[in-house]
């Protein structure tokens, strides 16, 4: 299992708006695409001061299908304008790691 983890932050004013299209819009989309070995897709919010903090993680069962999901620079993040166009800043590639333990 790679999770795939992206961050990227907002003004509080472009907050709310921005989790709604993560929620109605982006996520879908990349649902939608169907990723063969993609498990799941988690979004965490916090505020940190002047900013709000989003963060997704992406659950994939290879590496294999993470480069099917983002290309073969798997490691650029892949931000939509929908997106961009709110955001205060990002992380221009996103973090994988080798998932070594999981309970439920």
């Amino acid at each position: 299992m790679i999770s795939r983890i992206w961050r990227g932050w907002t003004t509080p004013q472009n907050a709310d708006f921005y989790e709604q299209v993560l929620k109605a819009e982006i996520i879908p989309g990349i649902l939608a695409k169907d990723v063969a070995g993609l498990e799941r897709i988690e979004l965490f919010r916090r505020s940190i001061g002047d900013e709000v903090e989003f963060m997704t993680i992406m659950w994939f069962r290879s590496l294999d299908a993470v480069v099917a999901f983002a290309g073969a620079d798997y490691e650029t993040a892949v931000v939509p304008e929908a997106a961009r166009r709110v955001l205060a800043r990002f992380d221009a590639k996103s973090q994988h790691y080798d998932v070594k333990a999981q309970r439920q």
